[in-house]
């Protein structure tokens, strides 16, 4: 397992003059200019059986990270919240009954083949009025600063190519007292858990999605994008850095994932 430890520990290597920005696509290191169209191929070719394998392969337990992720919001009736790389709706879905029919969620997601595949669930909610789709760039939200009340996002940030300017976006657009959710994955804090996390991250689940997926790569990215992903302390920080207050995070299922939470001053 240690070329994975190595792979974590690399320093970034200054770029040589005249040579154009590069960034990370899991383990890859692609021009910033191509990694939008790195993450809208990778969720192109899952978007059909995202939800199934997100079931498969986390044992169900993300319909449980996203509930609690969701209640650590307090939201209340009326609340408009904008859904962040939103996808197949499932953390809308949770917030809709929280905000109560006056209530708004807006899903915004730059991948349509995504949003589209969770339309026929949505639709066959009682919460279809609620929940509205805007295709757009989580790094230049299209809404006017002060919109909501609230901004989540849930397993998409660190697919933006400059995370930070997603957070900013949403910084802005949240009113003052406004509330961020961001539920991510991140790494086990016990060793022996974590020796087995990264067994199966890499070697069992781009099987699994090999076959049951189509795509063995789109299953290696993700575990990729995890591991290059900050840490718990460290994505409090930058939150922190960006304007947030009170933020505190919450590691769940031993640090596979962990919900941080803060408000706009």
């Amino acid at each position: 397992m240690e070329p994975l430890n190595a792979a974590r520990s690399q320093e970034a290597i200054p770029l040589p003059e005249n040579q154009e920005p590069s960034t990370h696509f899991g383990f890859l290191t692609v021009p910033e200019d191509d990694k939008v169209r790195w993450v809208r191929r990778h969720f192109n070719t899952v978007a059909c059986k995202y939800d199934f394998m997100n079931t498969l392969l986390s044992f169900g337990a993300h319909y449980i990270w996203k509930r609690i992720a969701v209640r650590m919001m307090d939201l209340r009736e009326g609340d408009r919240i904008i859904d962040v790389c939103g996808g197949t709706a499932d953390l809308a879905l949770m917030a809709a009954p929280l905000i109560g029919p006056s209530g708004r969620v807006f899903l915004y997601d730059i991948n349509w083949a995504m949003m589209k595949t969770g339309i026929p669930k949505v639709a066959a909610t009682p919460y279809a009025q609620q929940i509205h789709y805007i295709q757009g760039d989580a790094e230049k939200i299209s809404f006017d600063d002060a919109s909501f009340d609230a901004a989540m996002v849930g397993f998409g940030i660190r697919n933006l190519t400059h995370m930070e300017e997603g957070f900013k976006e949403m910084y802005r657009v949240l009113k003052p007292g406004g509330k961020l959710m961001c539920l991510e994955f991140s790494e086990p804090v016990t060793p022996w858990f974590r020796f087995l996390y990264d067994f199966y991250s890499f070697y069992i689940m781009p099987a699994v999605g090999k076959v049951l997926g189509g795509s063995r790569h789109a299953y290696t990215y993700l575990p990729e994008s995890i591991r290059m992903f900050p840490g718990a302390q460290r994505l409090k920080e930058i939150l922190e850095e960006i304007g947030f207050e009170k933020v505190s995070y919450r590691r769940l299922t031993d640090g596979i994932a962990v919900v941080h939470v803060g408000r706009k001053g």
